[in-house]
């Protein structure tokens, strides 16, 4: 029929026929079946229907395979295949598809709501609006899923807003997670894969974020509740919830940190209140507070980066804050001196200090002013080092690589350096210590021990021309007359106050060596000579201030020990008192230490870094001109900031301050016409 040449080629109407024949099977068989059966019975006629028409389709295509080789792709008509099945479309599909979409989203209400359903049908059904497509998905979302989807934002509206007045947050949490499971289980069985996100989208809409601020601020279970009492599992679930939805973690990671600014603030005010020697048991707890949200951080919220910056800035906030007028940066510094002293308050093992000072390092960070952290902690390591109190020179070293890594090489320079230096003096004393025993003649007939110091690395000391008593005299001769062997370029500057001395003092009842300071044994070794002095032949004699010899007499006839006895017998020193070498004085002990009244050098250290941080806004100012030549104002001070905050945060003032200073000195000029404009004199 379709080889033959014209008139006698039937291949058009044989391909008209193929279609009569699907629209006349259809409608005398097909639509009739379907138009007398509803709901479930009607789904599953329709899927018989529809499975039987492939086979027909798939047959009569085989048998007019001819058709389909020649005609049709010279004529580059519809393919069999599509002719059959266009013609269910347009014919069934079109009727009854609105009836078989509602159907459809009645059982999956119904399974909803706990009832079993067939999912084989379902599966079955959605199939035909996928097929019916030819490749496309569009009858898959036009026809059935925007209206499934509207009907399951309907569906869980209703149950949010019953389960939010009566469910707790964490139940609440619960039926939500289950809810989101259940609904990727039905993608998984019947609904096509490509609806899985929205559906999930769609639920997570309605069940958590229209209801996210009422959730998250329940009174007894929101999320404030479940960090107060500690409920870990409910906040991973609550993470797991709101982490798939677009800025849904904002409100929980705001809550996180007023939460973490709230504890910490309390614990700084309740040391402040306990006024008594809190601040040591305060940094303690901040550790301990530290460790403990760092657990939720990493735990319960994935390490998000969120709620590793609602932490810092937390912690920020309370770390910054004074107690009992001293800084962070002091406590911090305080709490270090007392782990690595020997004989501090924390008693630990290696490894506890070695983790503690990790601790405390990772706390530096949301010190702000790191520099005055860097002077306190300077001004205590050198007390360690040189009165040997530092307990273990590993740890020493150990804080100092991690304080390196955290805030840069140039922050623990000149620590590094002392540490270093102490090693050089011990090797200096040795060969002190040989050189004496090769050249007998040249001891001074008194055990000395000279530590050499390199002046950059340490804090600055005062340095008093005292008049030595001749025995000291001798000694610093002979140690200049051994240094100058060693090097000729090199000037000691002899610090007096952090001398100690070993005297032996003979009492009436016995000998007691006592152990003061060069001060104290210079006061001390007067009365070999004298019986009787007063104030002022003294301070004429040692070449004193008024206040540093108030502070040695009193430590040493008015404080525990009384070595000397005055006239008159007060508590105070006056200028017109006498002093006597006290003979009857005796104690239990054969040997003691006789303290100096501490002195203050908070005072001292913070107008040191004050100087610092002077110097530093200047290099930072003229490092910037340098390289930009020209610079307007807000700009040359924001590069500033950014350039010290890794140190301490510089004061706008202080910089405005420094950047007049400068001009006055020739560094910066401002612009003639623009004087928000600075230019960088070379």
């Amino acid at each position: 029929m379709c080889t033959q040449k014209p008139p006698h080629d039937y291949s058009q109407q044989l391909y008209d026929k193929y279609r009569e024949a699907f629209e006349e099977y259809i409608t005398s068989m097909v639509l009739p079946s379907l138009r007398e059966k509803h709901d479930e019975f009607m789904l599953r006629e329709l899927v018989k229907r529809w499975t039987n028409h492939k086979v027909m389709v798939r047959w009569l295509s085989r048998f007019f395979n001819y058709l389909g080789r020649y005609f049709i792709a010279r004529r580059s008509l519809p393919a069999l295949n599509e002719v059959g099945l266009t013609c269910f479309r347009d014919l069934v599909y079109q009727e009854v598809h609105d009836k078989v979409r509602d159907a459809v989203i009645v059982l999956i209400d119904k399974e909803r709501e706990g009832e079993q359903i067939d999912r084989a049908l379902l599966k079955n059904v959605l199939d035909i609006f996928v097929e019916i497509g030819m490749g496309q998905m569009v009858r898959y979302e036009d026809d059935f899923e925007a209206d499934m989807l509207e009907d399951t934002g309907a569906y869980y509206s209703r149950k949010a807003s019953s389960w939010i007045e009566d469910d707790s947050c964490p139940d609440y949490m619960l039926k939500s997670e289950e809810c989101l499971k259940k609904e990727r289980d039905r993608v998984s069985h019947y609904l096509h894969s490509s609806s899985e996100t929205k559906l999930s989208e769609k639920v997570q809409h309605e069940l958590l974020v229209m209801y996210a601020n009422r959730l998250l601020e329940k009174e007894h279970s929101g999320c404030r509740a479940l960090l107060r009492d500690d409920k870990r599992e409910d906040l991973s679930r609550m993470y797991r919830l709101y982490c798939k939805i677009p800025r849904g973690l904002d409100p929980v990671a705001n809550i996180f940190k007023q939460h973490i600014t709230a504890e910490g603030t309390a614990l700084v005010q309740q040391a402040e209140d306990a006024a008594s020697n809190q601040e040591q048991v305060l940094i303690r707890k901040i550790i301990e507070l530290h460790d403990k949200y760092m657990v939720y951080v990493t735990e319960c919220f994935q390490n998000h980066t969120l709620f590793h910056k609602a932490l810092k800035e937390a912690f920020e906030v309370f770390c910054n804050k004074t107690v009992s007028g001293s800084s962070s940066a002091e406590l911090l510094a305080t709490f270090c001196d007392n782990i690595l002293k020997k004989g501090g308050s924390e008693k630990l093992s290696d490894e506890a200090i070695e983790e503690t000072l990790e601790k405390v390092v990772k706390l530096l960070a949301y010190i702000s002013d790191k520099d005055l952290f860097a002077e306190f902690y300077r001004k205590k390591l050198a007390r360690r080092l040189l009165f040997d109190r530092s307990a273990n020179d590993d740890h020493e070293r150990s804080i100092l690589t991690k304080l390196k890594q955290q805030c840069g090489g140039q922050f623990t320079s000149k620590m590094e350096g002392m540490v270093t230096d102490l090693t050089l003096a011990r090797e200096n004393q040795a060969s002190f210590e040989d050189y004496l025993r090769n050249n007998p003649a040249a001891h001074p007939g008194i055990d000395l021990t000279v530590t050499v110091l390199t002046t950059g690395f340490w804090p600055s000391y005062k340095s008093f021309d005292l008049n030595l008593p001749a025995e000291m005299v001798k000694c610093v001769e002979v140690f200049k007359g051994f240094y100058e062997t060693k090097t000729k370029h090199r000037k000691l500057t002899w610090i007096y106050s952090l001398g100690t001395c070993h005297i032996n003092g003979k009492f009436e009842q016995k000998t007691i060596e006592l152990i003061v300071s060069t001060y104290q044994a210079a006061v001390l070794l007067l009365f070999n000579a004298s019986d009787r002095l007063s104030y002022s032949e003294i301070m004429a004699q040692l070449n004193l201030t008024h206040d540093d010899l108030v502070r040695l007499l009193h430590s040493l006839a008015c404080a525990k020990y009384k070595i000397l006895s005055k006239e008159p017998n007060t508590k105070t020193i006056s200028q017109s008192d006498y002093f006597e070498f006290n003979s009857k004085f005796t104690d239990k002990l054969r040997r003691i230490k006789i303290p100096l009244p501490p002195v203050d050098e908070r005072k001292k250290v913070v107008e040191d870094v004050d100087k610092d941080r002077r110097y530093a806004i200047d290099a930072a100012i003229v490092r910037i001109m340098k390289s930009r030549k020209v610079l307007g104002h807000q700009q040359l001070v924001s590069e500033c900031v950014e350039q010290l905050s890794r140190m301490f945060k510089p004061d706008i003032k202080a910089i405005k301050k420094r950047m007049e200073d400068l001009i006055t000195r020739d560094y910066l000029e401002r612009d003639k016409d623009n004087p928000n404009l600075f230019r960088y004199l070379a």
